[in-house]
């Protein structure tokens, strides 16, 4: 079995697929080589009935790809489908067409994972136990649950906090996509923060739009949940990047998630796998959907993420990670059984 197959098999395997299901994967002409082909074919060897639905790259993310994708015949087609996986390179996730199938398919089970490489996606899905991931996350989401504050620090600068707003959801991903559910790769929990409340400095390691491989710098000023000032050798492009779309919103924190994949321990540079890195954070700005911040959610064109590694992470004054080792005696013997697997 070699690793497409390999991949393909994990990922279906987490949708617990029953015969019949109809399966639809999304992709573009930029779509990881033979992924679709192998996912394809694992559908059938499970018994599922597969739709691949291919399409021209767009020219951005999100909203700000509608005009370059079918967006009627792709609304109708996964509106009515069990599972609906998204390997296209510009991802639909938060347009319209995403939003709308989102809301009238009560049935869809939704993964995205663009943008990434078959190494990437094998370090992200293949080699642990999905019972011992969920067994860390609900440990965290039961600690986020009982706080009221979020305060992270980073050794390469950051100091940034928010308050928790009780009214939206704490999500989490741990590889069970057998229920109806918006899913993303395993090993996050997802907070959104309460409106207005985020202050301090955010110091990225990796983010989207400006390659920070070579130890160039992005550094976000945030003031009552918006960025006010775009510092660091590469910031200019994040500050180009985010002001063409003219929209408060685009400046405005979206949610945070706290990196718990035991796959993902040093960055890749590919968002989805850094997202998850261990003992991180990831920031994401822009839109947000409805489901994560009700009831209105959080409208903009696009969105976009960037992520801080080996973090110390409190809730209230409570710390939880230090210096990107799970450390509290809640979850402590659940991350090491997790990472030493």
């Amino acid at each position: 079995m070699d690793k497409k197959e390999k991949v393909a098999k994990r990922l279906i395997d987490m949708f617990q697929i029953k015969k019949g299901e109809t399966i639809a994967i999304t992709e573009d002409n930029n779509s990881e080589p033979g992924l679709v082909d192998a996912l394809f074919a694992e559908v059938i060897n499970v018994g599922g009935k597969p739709l691949v639905l291919k399409f021209k790259q767009a020219r951005d993310n999100g909203q700000a790809g509608i005009m370059d994708w079918p967006a009627e015949a792709l609304t109708a087609a996964l509106s009515n489908v069990d599972v609906w996986i998204e390997t296209n390179y510009a991802f639909l996730l938060y347009s319209d067409i995403w939003e709308t199938v989102m809301n009238v398919n009560k049935k869809l089970r939704f993964l995205t994972i663009t943008q990434s490489t078959i190494p990437s996606l094998e370090r992200v899905f293949c080699d642990y136990e999905v019972t011992d991931m969920a067994t860390l996350l609900y440990g965290l989401k039961d600690m986020a649950s009982a706080a009221k504050k979020v305060t992270i620090t980073s050794v390469n600068g950051t100091n940034v906090s928010f308050e928790i707003e009780p009214k939206f959801p704490l999500d989490l991903d741990d590889g069970d996509f057998s229920k109806p559910k918006f899913m993303t790769a395993p090993g996050y929990l997802n907070i959104v923060p309460k409106w207005g409340t985020m202050n301090g400095t955010i110091v990225f390691d990796m983010i989207m739009h400006a390659d920070l491989s070579d130890s160039s710098t992005v550094e976000f000023t945030m003031k009552d949940g918006k960025i006010t000032d775009f510092k660091g050798s590469k910031g200019h492009l994040l500050k180009d990047y985010v002001e063409k779309f003219n929209e408060e919103n685009m400046f405005k924190i979206s949610h945070m998630m706290i990196g718990a994949n035991p796959g993902v321990r040093e960055l890749s540079y590919e968002i989805v796998e850094d997202e998850r890195i261990w003992g991180g954070v990831d920031f994401g700005f822009g839109h947000t959907s409805p489901i994560d911040m009700p009831p209105l959610g959080q409208p903009a064109t696009s969105h976009f993420d960037g992520v801080v590694e080996k973090v110390d992470f409190y809730f209230d004054d409570i710390q939880v990670i230090e210096k990107g080792v799970f450390s509290h005696h809640k979850i402590k013997d659940a991350a090491e059984k997790l990472i030493n697997k």
